[in-house]
């Protein structure tokens, strides 16, 4: 069952109040093609102050020529994320600049090598639909960085990817990379190999090249992940209402964007806002606030009919303690209730403090034990077993029988990494934490697990776009 956190007359009411601030506040977009399209359609256009205010029925014209599911394919494209059919999707982290090998370890600058290992791991972790480049690699100029970081990505996992995009320039670039990793354009359109965050600025503002790199992606019409991050106080209202009505408005304006660039292009709407912690002076993650957040944003989302993206999962902890687990959990289950497509980004350690394998493992393992949750159960006669029942009669035992054997591992979850041994196993296993047993596994998985190597043709070919990037948009 859904769990709902707004009535229908309070989804209605944040609509109404967003269309009265596109309409009446409007929008700051740094960009002369985009305003000059917003003009022709009919918006109110200031070119002196680049702000753009949008008439109520201009908004939702727009937003009904927005396409609602989409499907990314891996290198391998029987690996796949769908959106927009009811299905859930997990990534990892798209990128943080710090990493840290060891929890409780000083913090370093991250590095192509961490691209490698943080791919290589969700690739190897069944639970994260989607990894993330977790890094981003200082040592690289940024002018062609996601390029290269896309290459390293492309070689070490056959699923689909996440890394953040930069300007125009280097998206040609990107997209040449995914016409020569398919074939040709046309496959490149129909197999899509990973999307750009288009990310308003907070509050109601747009970033230049965030728009201007949807003109390139427009070419195989890539899914748009529109996600602005509004912060409850800080670039929000110090209200949940408020905040709610803004970050759709940004959304909402982002999506009459990308329709003006290309009509029908594919948008998962990025609920992603937050509350701020005044104490601090630091974005919580994992609050109460963040579940409500969460479930709001996706039935805002889902009255548009668009598939929906959520900041579930997080955590505030720097470790892999109580906290951790508590703000994981719930925040993810509720998240998952909520009927949203995609939860992420999974691995940052505390408040995009940096990126941590050892709590991207955590999390998998709360991911695999919440998807169990809610897995659909069988009813069917033959699962009733009332024949068995009746043999083994009051008294009597189930474990023994074949019935047992053939069924108990279909109907129950089996952790890999929390702990069901009694105390004395415990002691002489030793008596480990989950934070040990986190690092192991991500030591034992990084040993082991080799992806499915690249063509070498088209490693090639890869290499080569990269390359001419290197020497032809490098300052």
């Amino acid at each position: 069952m859904q769990v709902k956190i707004l009535e229908d007359h309070q989804i209605e009411k944040i609509h109404l109040k967003t269309l009265e601030i596109l309409e009446n506040t409007g929008v700051y977009v740094p960009h002369e093609e985009i305003l000059s399209k917003f003009s022709s359609f009919g918006a109110k256009v200031d070119t002196a102050t680049n702000l753009v205010k949008i008439p109520s029925e201009i908004v939702m014209e727009l937003v009904a020529k927005a396409g609602k599911s989409f499907t990314l394919y891996g290198r391998d494209l029987s690996k796949t994320a769908d959106f927009g059919v009811g299905k859930r999707n997990y990534n990892s982290s798209a990128g943080q600049a710090f990493w840290i090998d060891n929890i409780g370890d000083p913090r370093r600058h991250t590095t192509l090598k961490d691209v490698k290992e943080a791919t290589r791991l969700g690739d190897a972790l069944e639970q994260i639909t989607i990894p993330g480049a977790m890094a981003d690699p200082l040592e690289i100029p940024l002018e062609w960085r996601c390029i290269r970081v896309a290459l390293e990505m492309i070689k070490n996992t056959n699923k689909p990817i996440t890394y953040w995009f930069n300007d125009r320039l280097s998206a040609k670039h990107l997209v040449d990379l995914l016409i020569a990793l398919r074939g040709d354009e046309k496959k490149a359109q129909k197999y899509p190999l990973f999307y750009p965050l288009f990310e308003p600025v907070s509050p109601l503002s747009f970033p230049f090249n965030g728009i201007d790199l949807l003109f390139e992606t427009a070419r195989v019409n890539l899914p748009v992940h529109i996600g602005p991050m509004a912060q409850m106080g800080v670039s929000a209202p110090a209200t949940v209402a408020g905040t709610l009505a803004q970050e759709n408005a940004e959304i909402l304006a982002a999506i009459c964007i990308t329709q003006l660039i290309r009509e029908g292009m594919p948008v998962c709407y990025g609920g992603i806002c937050h509350a701020f912690d005044m104490k601090t002076m630091q974005i919580i993650f994992g609050g109460p606030e963040q579940a409500i957040f969460s479930i709001a944003m996706s039935q805002v989302g889902q009255y548009y009919g668009f598939p929906v993206y959520i900041n579930a999962g997080l955590t505030d902890s720097k470790k892999i303690d109580a906290q951790a687990g508590l703000e994981t959990g719930i925040t993810l289950s509720l998240g998952i209730a909520s009927g949203a497509d995609i939860f992420g980004h999974m691995g940052i350690c505390g408040m995009d403090q940096g990126t941590s394998l050892d709590i991207l493992i955590m999390q998998s393992e709360i991911i695999s034990y919440l998807e169990s949750a809610n897995r659909t159960i069988s009813f069917d006669d033959d699962l009733f077993a009332t024949d068995l029942i009746s043999e083994v009669g009051p008294k009597g035992t189930f474990l023994n029988k074949r019935h047992t054997a053939q069924n108990i591992r279909k109907e129950l979850w089996f952790p890999s990494l929390l702990d069901r041994k009694n105390y004395d196993k415990w002691l002489k296993a030793g008596s480990t934490s989950m934070e040990k047993r986190c690092r192991d596994r991500k030591e034992e998985l990084l040993a082991k697990h080799e992806p499915k190597p690249l063509d070498k043709d088209a490693k090639n070919d890869l290499e080569k776009i990269v390359e001419d990037a290197k020497r032809n948009i490098s300052k």
